[in-house]
């Protein structure tokens, strides 16, 4: 079966016809979607709440937000350098300052499993509703913190708010897109990362500027505000691939999906599955059919492959978001840093990642060909940014950044293409669940710390920037081996 066929078959739905989410604002099996809905429009709200949370990520890691620590020793009553931000007023040594970036993974990895379980009998409009609060109401704490444990707790808390729409805003998009807008609608949503993270780079260099740190997150809680309470508002959405209709859907609706192609994946994921395809989608809802799913998934040549590169890549992008704009400002003595650092990776993210995908779909839109792009991308990437912190010129610097900025972000839907393709339809929502956390808890949770940690050590950003780039050539060499795990 064609890969194209094959997404024909898994999203049988799309705008001007029934059989998933519907036309624009239909029904679902009888069910009414609610009257402001079209596919267009959760589209746009979901990239308007993923912009904002990543927004939170820039900003955080912005110098006008986050400043600079004070000189060693330096006592209020005296004339020394104080610092600035968050690291000069609590006096975070770089180590403390990096657990501050990686502390909301640990609300959001602890929280995600429970929002997923609770939307398949809740609102996932109301459980987003839910989150979304707990988001407005910790970064608001963030402003009011009063040193380091009040604000990492804050932090914590931000990550649980954000769980539930990471959880549920993939899965509402892979269901409402058209079935030949799949992969664009989900580059677009991605699209927003670099974006968001930018942005809350020059956010925060303008606000913490001209009103304080502090302000920075109480105007970031104000706007999401209205997000969440939308949240509580909206009626709920039926989706085609909902659990929760289990019940309601006769078994003569239900069949086995079709799989790749033993040429496209890894045949030892793809046997066809047994048994009665209702019974087997509910003992999913079982711990030992959850179990059972990530073994297979474990199984997989392909996926673990993808997973593996994807977790190296994180960590070197992780520790880029936070410290880049830092160790910009120390290396070249950039006053203006946050907006550099901002405005090339809006423009790198923005095109790299629309480029990205549209290139795979010029080359054809496989696995294999998935794996090349990614590993050649990711060198190509890497050999940019090493030769920009290399660089002794300013403008060379912010030129050969872009183009490696470019680069890396072209894996963006490459990436995650992989990972949905390379396993059965029924196991795709819980692949990208899976490599969501696998990223995070060993990508770029210990990355910013441990990096924070070495630069304290060094005291050289050049060569700990240098370092950290280089583990980018582990990634595309993974990457690049990954198109032997699957089939000719």
């Amino acid at each position: 079966m064609s890969e194209s066929a094959l997404l024909s078959h898994g999203n049988d739905f799309g705008s001007g016809r029934m059989g998933g989410v519907g036309e624009e604002n239909g029904g679902f099996r009888g069910h009414q979607q609610p009257k402001w809905f079209t596919p267009r429009r959760v589209l746009v709200l979901f990239c308007c709440i993923n912009l904002l949370n990543y927004l939170d990520r820039g900003t955080i890691a912005s110098n006008g937000v986050n400043g600079v620590p004070g000189d060693a020793g330096c006592k209020k009553d005296e004339t020394c350098f104080h610092g600035s931000g968050i690291q000069g007023e609590f006096g975070l040594t770089y180590f403390q300052d990096g657990i501050l970036s990686s502390a909301f993974m640990v609300g959001l990895l602890a929280a995600s499993p429970v929002f997923a379980h609770l939307s398949k009998t809740l609102n996932p409009f109301r459980l987003i509703g839910v989150g979304l609060s707990v988001w407005v109401f910790a970064t608001a704490g963030c402003g009011f913190s009063v040193g380091f444990w009040s604000i990492t707790t804050f932090r914590m808390l931000v990550g649980v708010g954000e769980a539930s729409f990471v959880s549920l805003a993939a899965p509402f998009i892979l269901d409402v897109a058209p079935p030949s807008q799949s992969s664009s609608w989900m580059s677009i949503f991605y699209m927003f990362i670099p974006v968001g993270v930018a942005m809350g780079y020059v956010y925060g260099g303008v606000v913490g500027g001209a009103l304080g740190w502090r302000a920075a997150f109480w105007i970031e809680s104000l706007l999401m505000l209205p997000f969440a309470v939308f949240g509580f508002v909206s009626d709920r959405i039926y989706l085609k691939g909902s659990l929760d209709k289990l019940q309601a859907i006769p078994q003569s609706d239900v069949e086995v999906a079709d799989v790749p192609t033993a040429d496209e994946v890894d045949s030892g994921v793809h046997e066809p599955l047994g048994g009665d395809g209702v019974n087997n989608k509910a003992s999913a809802l079982l711990p030992g059919g959850l179990l059972s799913d990530i073994k297979e998934l474990a199984m997989s040549k392909v996926y673990t492959t993808n997973v593996l590169g994807y977790i190296v890549y994180n960590f070197v992008l992780g520790a880029y978001s936070y410290w880049g704009p830092k160790a910009g400002q120390a290396i070249f003595n950039m006053g203006n840093a946050d907006e550099v650092f901002g405005g090339v990776t809006i423009l790198a993210g923005i095109v790299g990642t629309y480029c990205g995908g549209r290139f795979l779909d010029y080359i054809g839109s496989s696995l294999r060909n998935s794996f090349k792009l990614l590993g050649v991308a990711t060198a190509v990437g890497a050999t940019g940014c090493f030769i920009a912190f290399m660089s002794q010129s300013l403008v060379a610097f912010i030129i050969l950044l872009a183009v490696g900025e470019f680069f890396l972000f072209a894996t963006q839907g490459p990436v995650n293409f992989v990972s949905l393709r390379s396993v059965n339809p029924n196991l795709q929502a819980l692949a990208m669940a899976m490599s969501t956390v696998c990223i995070h808890i060993f990508g770029d949770v210990p990355s910013a710390p441990l990096v924070g940690l070495f630069q304290d050590w060094v005291q050289n950003w050049r060569l700990t920037t240098l370092i950290l780039t280089s583990i980018f050539y582990l990634a595309a060499a993974i990457w690049g081996a990954g198109k032997h795990t699957c089939h000719h």
